[in-house]
């Protein structure tokens, strides 16, 4: 026998009271109501599970720690970074979106003069916040450790041409000197995933591992892609070293490598080798591979390939596409050049073998040359032989 719900409702209550366990659909159809099917979006089973962000892009992801990381940094000799808004407001290509004018207008005067400019030299994006040191518009020379304020568009021009081209003080720019430590780590979410996960995260470690340490002569800021997005957390570490700044470059950095970092490499100019990418000024991975590959161990034993960690031009093409900002300079192709990389096709043209015709008549005077020679020791061993004989005779 089915109550009417609307005759008497507290009968119904109490049932429902007593009875907690009766399914939802159950009970609606109890009421009158129109069924609800069982399999309604209640059935959980068909939704795709819940990744965390850390094990897809972060630091637990599987492509972690398994490439060599030594000699995969940009090959480059000075690095010019534009202080520009912050890291979630950059488009992918910042540098060549008509969306933010100041770093195109950089990269292209910067493409512009490539072929005046004398040391291959790197663009990259860091941000600039009105709270901190560092402003928009703000300019930071590595290895000089200087700082020009509040760059604007119509100056371009003029700073291109008298400090990355001439290498001289800018005339109309207020020039800063630089202390301590600079640590820029990439945090360019827009561009790559892995990079927008893990950055942001070793930026607050950083934060908080110098404050815990009271060095207020570090400087930590997110910078746009620098090249590698499979090495992520990707930094650099611009310190002065024996009287020497130096730009070195870390992969496959967690935060729990940020105490390390603090303490060896900055506070002592130590070498953290087992994330060490590479430095400015370094050679290409060709030359410098083989010289660091057997006391840098910083990966399993897979060889580095040119296709994936290419720091000469072949690289540096590549980077247009899927690695960091725009570097330009003599010493080599730049990624910024409209031009193809060559990638050594004349080079296997001119130690390839004479093919064809020219082979043939090659191989004919190779044979010639040898019975010519055959011929020759037979006359001296049949004059020899004559001889012999006619010494015996007499």
């Amino acid at each position: 026998m089915r109550t009417n719900p609307t005759r008497f409702p507290a009968i119904q209550f109490s049932i429902y009271s007593s009875f907690p366990y009766l399914s939802t659909s159950r009970r609606f159809r109890s009421a009158g109501m129109a069924a609800v099917p069982e399999t309604a979006a209640t059935d959980i089973s068909t939704e795709p599970p819940v990744v965390d962000d850390n094990v897809k892009f972060g630091f637990l992801r599987k492509e972690m720690y398994t490439e060599k990381l030594s000699g995969t940094a940009i090959a480059y000799d000075r690095h010019v970074i534009l202080c520009y808004k912050t890291h979630e407001t950059w488009p992918s290509r910042v540098e060549s979106s008509d969306s933010h004018p100041l770093p195109k207008l950089l990269a292209g005067a910067l493409k512009a003069r490539k072929n005046d400019i004398p040391v291959k030299t790197l663009l990259t994006i860091c941000e600039g916040r009105e709270d901190t040191e560092l402003s928009d518009g703000d300019v930071l020379l590595f290895p000089e450790m200087v700082k020009y304020r509040g760059l604007k568009e119509s100056d371009i021009t003029s700073f291109v041409d008298e400090v990355i081209v001439r290498v001289k003080p800018w005339s109309t720019g207020v020039q800063e000197t630089m202390t301590g430590s600079h640590v820029f780590v990439c945090a360019h979410n827009n561009r790559d995933r892995r990079c927008g996960v893990c950055g942001p995260i070793l930026i607050k470690k950083f934060k908080e591992e110098a404050e815990l340490r009271g060095l207020e002569n570090v400087s930590v800021s997110a910078c746009s892609h620098v090249g590698g997005h499979k090495y992520a957390g990707n930094l650099i570490i611009y310190s002065v070293q024996d009287e020497k700044v130096c730009g070195h470059w870390y992969g496959y950095v967690t935060p729990n490598d940020v105490p390390a970092l603090l303490d060896q490499h900055i506070g002592k100019g130590e070498i953290i080798e087992r994330i060490w990418r590479g430095q400015m000024g370094a050679p290409p991975v060709k030359k410098a591979q083989k010289a660091v590959e057997q006391t840098l161990p910083n990966g399993n034993d897979l060889e580095v390939s040119e296709n994936d960690n290419q720091t000469n031009s072949t690289k540096e093409e590549k980077e247009k596409e899927n690695g960091g900002g725009c570097c330009q300079g003599a010493n080599g192709f730049s990624c910024c050049r409209d031009e193809k990389s060559e990638t050594g096709t004349e080079t296997e043209k001119e130690v390839k073998k004479p093919t064809g015709k020219l082979d043939f008549l090659t191989k004919k005077w190779e044979q010639r040359e040898v019975f010519t020679a055959a011929a020759l020791v037979g006359a001296v061993v049949t004059v020899a032989v004559a001889y012999s004989f006619y010494k015996r005779s007499r």
